[in-house]
């Protein structure tokens, strides 16, 4: 069985700029991969190169084992990729209901398995993307991403600029998510001991390039690793 992820010998970037020089990674479903590295090192350009948002000069990108590295962003999207961005992108004059179904596909994650998973927005179904918190507006995110049914899911910062309790929700949620079966996902995130928690497996970035690659587990007990690309010092994340 073919890996559900498999990028091979990507470069990319954007305009003359090349950020990732030669990167390749394959994730099987039901991974879980924590995407660490400090600001700049290439952990988003990664992420926007699997969706289709950067330029390529080289590589593939293939998914379920079909190449997808000439499909546009959108035609990705359909194809199984899942995206939410920093900026979480939801439709802010649309209501929480219309932002999920405006984009949904049939599959196992409905509308109403997303309010299962986050009650919160069933309470808000009917109030508009700009009228929701930071934390529901993330909520909303992850759970629009989901009604397309995708087979990676790629998280950008998920938890940044979120209230700690809210954090500790959408991690939980994020757990139950991937590990509910088809999928693998991506997360991107600066605080390395949260996400250490919910991974299988953590890769360090430094100028494009994969420099560690390990379980989460090992990583978690690495003090000399973790301090040296990643700046976390004593044993605890900043």
């Amino acid at each position: 069985m073919p890996e559900l992820l498999s990028i091979s010998e990507l470069r990319a970037g954007y305009g003359e700029a090349v950020v990732l020089p030669k990167m390749s990674l394959q994730l099987a479903e039901g991974q879980v991969l924590a995407l660490l590295g400090r600001n700049g090192t290439g952990k988003t350009t990664l992420i926007n190169s699997i969706v289709g948002v950067t330029r390529r000069f080289g590589g593939s990108v293939a998914l379920a084992g079909h190449d997808v590295t000439r499909m546009r962003p959108d035609q990705r999207a359909r194809a199984g990729i899942g995206w939410v961005p920093q900026e979480r992108n939801i439709f802010r004059s649309l209501t929480v209901e219309e932002n999920m179904t405006a984009v949904a596909q049939p599959g196992p994650w409905t509308v109403e398995r997303i309010y299962e998973m986050f009650p919160r927005l069933k309470e808000r179904r009917k109030n508009f993307g700009n009228q929701l918190s930071g934390g529901e507006q993330q909520m909303l995110a992850i759970g629009r991403a989901l009604t397309l049914n995708p087979k990676v899911l790629l998280l950008d910062e998920p938890t940044e600029g979120l209230a700690p309790i809210i954090v500790d929700e959408l991690l939980l949620a994020l757990g139950k998510i991937t590990r509910g079966g088809g999928i693998c996902s991506i997360i991107v995130e600066q605080n390395a001991r949260k996400i250490l928690g919910l991974a299988d497996r953590a890769v360090i970035l430094e100028r494009g390039a994969i420099v560690h690659d390990a379980p989460s587990a090992a990583l978690k007990d690495d003090a000399a690793t973790l301090e040296k690309f990643l700046g976390v010092s004593g044993g605890t994340a900043h």
